[in-house]
């Protein structure tokens, strides 16, 4: 009787430990269903704007064959003038302030100074001169011809002719310097004031002068800059100089901007070293960008190579659990929100605010990547899961 009993109480326990091992698998069936449900996560229409949501997709980007360096924008020299009197003056007028657009031809500045009027008198008693004493070298020829007059007497009058000649030429070319038209001399009429016009389109960046101020000869009163033609001055090691060829990408950003990148072409390469051991690569921008000034400083890398890969902004990747994930916008989406599915990805290099991105097949180019706020999705997820 007892041997039956024992092995009644054994069958009885066997039994309750296969059923709590049927439990046990269940639960880890119901926790793996569970997890496996919780990689989606869906955001209300006020969710999605409260958490500045962004979409972006995954860009073939060259993150390992590039030289980072730094540099400066400028422009040409012909793009950047710097406005001076050839003879001193007092400001009449202007309207000029520093960012005003200019066009070229147009009258910036009224200067008045006694040496112009001056100028203009001996420019019209030269002119006279002038006249008379070629009416008389023509003479003096006639009768040189005839043998009537003497070689000195026609000498000293070619002689005076010339000089007078030479000295109408010369006000005439200063007249032209500071914009007086030799046409109202000719009528007699003087002015006493010139007319400053900008030679080029741009925009004003220095204004150095103001109203009853002198202005000396060569003195920079005006600077006027055109902006259509800005270029990149990079700075690179003497190390990496070999890399670099005309024509290869320069991509670049401001010194205090992320994210809004520009590019433009090697241009041309410098042919000194400078005490730092440094070379400089000039490169031409692809789009003309009126935003951006000359002078301004410029993070930039150049593409010396063509090893392209999967790549997405560094805000798009979060992390959990040692993994790396991103979040794509599902296709069904509801009437009152947008569904997300958290997707594993793999890493490699960064730079520049950009990561190479490994991904599974169902994320392609076309996918929509969460490329800020994947944090809020993230947990929104898991808060979700700890209240079920």
């Amino acid at each position: 009787m007892k041997i039956k009993s024992i092995l009644k109480l054994m069958v009885i326990a066997i039994s309750l430990i296969s059923v709590n091992g049927c439990n046990n698998k269940k639960e880890e069936v119901k926790e793996e269903s569970t997890h496996e449900e919780k990689q989606t996560v869906e955001f209300t229409e006020a969710q999605f704007k409260n958490a500045d949501v962004q979409f972006g997709k995954i860009e073939m980007r060259n993150l390992s064959s590039v030289i980072q360096c730094n540099g400066v924008l400028d422009v040409p020299p012909q793009n950047l003038v710097s406005i001076s009197l050839p003879i001193g003056g007092i400001l009449k007028s202007t309207e000029l302030l520093q960012g005003m657009k200019v066009t070229k031809g147009q009258v910036i500045a009224v200067f008045e100074h006694p040496d112009y009027i001056q100028l203009q008198q001996e420019y019209i008693q030269a002119k006279a001169n002038l006249d008379y004493s070629e009416a008389e070298y023509k003479r003096q020829e006639d009768l040189q011809k005839e043998n009537v007059n003497s070689q000195k007497s026609f000498q000293k009058t070619k002689a005076d002719f010339l000089s007078l000649k030479a000295q109408v030429n010369g006000l005439e070319k200063k007249l032209a310097q500071l914009g007086i038209p030799i046409s109202q001399l000719d009528k007699g009429n003087i002015s006493n004031s010139i007319t400053i016009t900008s030679p080029i389109n741009g925009y004003v960046t220095k204004v150095n002068i103001n109203i009853g101020k002198y202005a000396a000869p060569n003195d920079v009163v005006f600077e006027i800059v055109d902006t259509e033609h800005l270029h990149a001055e990079l700075t690179v090691y003497e190390k990496d100089i070999t890399k670099i060829k005309v024509g290869q990408v320069i991509r670049f950003t401001l010194s205090n901007e992320s994210g809004n990148e520009r590019t433009a072409k090697v241009h041309l390469i410098g042919r000194e070293i400078s005490s730092e051991r440094t070379v400089r690569i000039h490169g031409h921008l692809d789009t003309e960008d009126e935003n951006l000034l000359p002078g301004m400083y410029i993070k930039a890398v150049i593409e010396v190579g063509e090893n392209k890969t999967a790549s997405l902004p560094e805000k798009a990747i979060i992390q959990k659990d040692s993994k790396n994930y991103i979040f794509i916008k599902t296709a069904g989406n509801s009437k009152d929100g947008y569904t997300f599915k958290m997707i594993e990805v793999a890493i490699g290099v960064s730079e520049d605010g950009y990561t190479e991105v490994t991904v599974p097949q169902e994320v392609n180019s076309n996918s929509e990547v969460v490329i800020n706020g994947a944090y809020d999705l993230l947990g929104k997820m898991f808060n979700s899961e700890e209240k079920e």
